[in-house]
């Protein structure tokens, strides 16, 4: 009994590391190319304020999230998105070709979220990043871009990546 336990183990941990490395590789495969100044373009969020990603994540870590209305993973990682802004993390979002600024509003007032939004109405911003998945999470710290990850991730995944920035 011992025995099979012990293997059972040893073929779980193998398992879960080549989960993990073929997740790492299709992250690092679907990173975004963010220009090296990308952080002092001046952006517009859909209630007038010009804001920079640089002056955004220069006192704490900033969580930048990329999604679109149409994006069906986007359906589950908003909520969680918003909540984390409600309880006071650094959060910035970019919508993705999602419509003018009065439908984007119009669909987040619907669906309950609260957070700051940049509308890239044409996807001009995600095509100069070379974002080409939605969702897509890009922690910022003092202007420099620490991780990016595509796709679904939780609420703990998201809350790490902004604890490791810290430790920058």
């Amino acid at each position: 009994m011992h025995c099979k336990l012990l293997r059972w183990l040893r073929e779980s941990m193998i398992l879960v590391l080549l989960l993990t490395s073929v997740l790492l590789v299709i992250d690092a495969w679907r990173a975004p190319q963010i220009p090296a100044d990308f952080g002092s373009a001046p952006l517009q969020t859909l209630d007038g304020k010009n804001v920079t990603l640089a002056a955004l994540s220069e006192e704490r870590p900033l969580l930048l999230y990329i999604w679109a209305s149409w994006c069906g993973v986007c359906r589950f990682t908003t909520g969680k998105v918003a909540a984390l802004s409600a309880s006071g993390e650094n959060v910035m979002t970019i919508a993705y070709r999602s419509g003018s600024s009065h439908e984007v509003s119009r669909g987040l007032s619907r669906k309950g979220g609260a957070f700051p939004v940049i509308n890239d109405v044409d996807g001009a911003i995600s095509r100069l990043w070379g974002i080409n998945v939605t969702p897509t999470f890009v922690v910022i710290s003092k202007g420099r871009v620490i991780s990016t990850t595509s796709g679904w991730t939780s609420s703990w995944g998201m809350k790490l990546r902004l604890w490791w920035a810290t430790m920058d």
